[in-house]
């Protein structure tokens, strides 16, 4: 699949979903408390996209080949869980720290973003984990403008996270989104700048660093689905889906209550 430049017409579309994703992660955000299980926030952000918003849950059901079929609409990634965690009945407890990963499907296009969420008060460690990861998604997205190339991105992404004692996983990445949930690019969170593929206007994709607070190292539980740290050290991910415009970069996934860039940053 070669990558698609969307038109005018299909950005708006995307927009929509976008912001649509965003403001689930709003919507949900005062019911990640101590208590609550993940197979609730799962039914309620259902619940939400189906009934309110009118949009579908993308995650339902996809089954990309070599999977089964995943089965629930959110994924709710727990410590040390570095994705695609599948929402079950255990309840979160103070001191968690939880990625809530949102795709919507509205009039077919594609949404996706997650955000990370802290129970209660955390410690230091994963307060700065969860804090440095969101700064990583933001210079990745800063490097995105027509001219450059997709491996400055993976590039700005690594030099910050490893700079601050931590590790990027490599074995998934960032991807172009549209009428599909899964198009090209694919989008490392490392490598070297100056490589890889030249961005144009009309490209859309997510950038989704998964930053470790122990080593890169990854293994899959029996479910098939979802993905931890091999040392069981915590995990973090930022997730926004992006536009290349003439003039840089927008982002899709914004809503009313996504934290900003950080102001750490230049």
């Amino acid at each position: 699949m070669s990558i698609t430049i969307k038109t005018a017409e299909e950005i708006e579309k995307m927009r929509i979903a976008g912001r649509l994703a965003g403001e689930v992660l709003d919507y949900i955000e005062p019911y990640v408390k101590p208590g609550v299980t993940t197979a609730e926030l799962d039914r309620l952000c259902q619940d939400y996209m189906e009934k309110v918003q009118g949009c579908i849950p993308a995650p339902l059901n996809y089954a990309p080949p070599g999977y089964p079929p995943y089965p629930k609409s959110i994924c709710a990634s727990v410590n040390h869980q570095v994705c695609h965690g599948v929402p079950n009945e255990r309840p979160l407890k103070k001191g968690d720290i939880v990625n809530l990963d949102i795709t919507t499907i509205k009039d077919g296009w594609h949404g996706d973003t997650s955000r990370m969420f802290i129970v209660g008060e955390a410690s230091i460690l994963a307060k700065r984990l969860c804090a440095i990861t969101l700064e990583c998604l933001w210079l990745g997205i800063a490097q995105v403008r027509p001219g450059a190339r997709l491996g400055d991105i993976g590039a700005a992404i690594q030099r910050h996270a490893e700079n601050n004692g931590f590790s990027v996983v490599r074995e998934f990445c960032g991807h172009g989104i549209g009428s599909h949930f899964h198009e090209e690019p694919q989008v490392l969170h490392y490598g070297k700048a100056g490589t890889g593929v030249v961005l144009e206007a009309g490209m859309t994709f997510t950038i989704e660093p998964m930053i470790n607070a122990g080593k890169a190292a990854i293994s899959e539980l029996s479910d098939g689905w979802t993905i931890v740290t091999k040392d069981r050290s915590l995990s973090a991910q930022w997730e926004h889906t992006l536009l290349v415009t003439p003039g840089g970069v927008e982002v899709l996934t914004l809503s009313a209550g996504c934290p900003p860039k950080p102001a750490t940053l230049p």
